[in-house]
């Protein structure tokens, strides 16, 4: 059975939001999901940001635009889990999620609504510090995936990189 993880973003901002919301895009294609969902103002730039990343480094992956996120919790058919500092740590509710295969991650951005809280199916913590979504994301997926996210490789990527101790080396992809 295929995993699809789709990430929310929750409230967007222009002009305040778009480079945390581009990297929640890129570690969400980069650690395994397929899809991301913004919402909030809606901000072309920024998703063409993570659309051409996926079309240099390959995918797949995707990027829409919702304006509202209760209509996509709401009409998400599968596993709803909100990421926070308030929830059951992620060490002690890893497994049970591990075994679920249609999720939809859910990350903040401005304050949280209240009631996102009572419409997922988890508030999972990854730490009970105040953190980014970002990083949470980051950490949650690796838990997930148990780390085998890491030696992914992308369809359709035009560039890869050459792994080496000094230097940086990107390679054309032959096709």
């Amino acid at each position: 059975m295929v995993t699809m993880i789709t990430v929310l973003r929750l409230g967007h901002r222009l002009g305040r939001d778009a480079r945390i919301s581009t990297h929640v895009g890129l570690v969400a294609r980069a650690f395994g999901a397929q899809k991301i969902i913004y919402s909030g103002d809606k901000d072309e730039k920024m998703m063409n940001s993570i659309k051409n990343v996926t079309k240099e480094w390959g995918g797949p992956f995707s990027v829409v635009y919702q304006k509202n996120w209760k209509n996509v919790i709401k009409n998400f058919s599968g596993v709803k889990v909100h990421l926070t500092m308030y929830g059951i740590p992620i060490q002690e509710i890893k497994s049970e999620i591990r075994r679920k295969r249609n999720i939809l991650v859910i990350v903040g951005g401005e304050k949280v609504p209240s009631e996102v809280y009572h419409v997922v199916d988890y508030n999972v913590a990854i730490t009970n510090q105040p953190h980014s979504e970002v990083a949470a994301l980051a950490v949650f997926l690796h838990k997930y995936f148990s780390g085998k996210e890491l030696e992914k490789k992308f369809k359709g990527a035009k560039l890869k990189i050459i792994p080496q101790e000094k230097g940086k080396k990107v390679e054309e992809v032959r096709k």
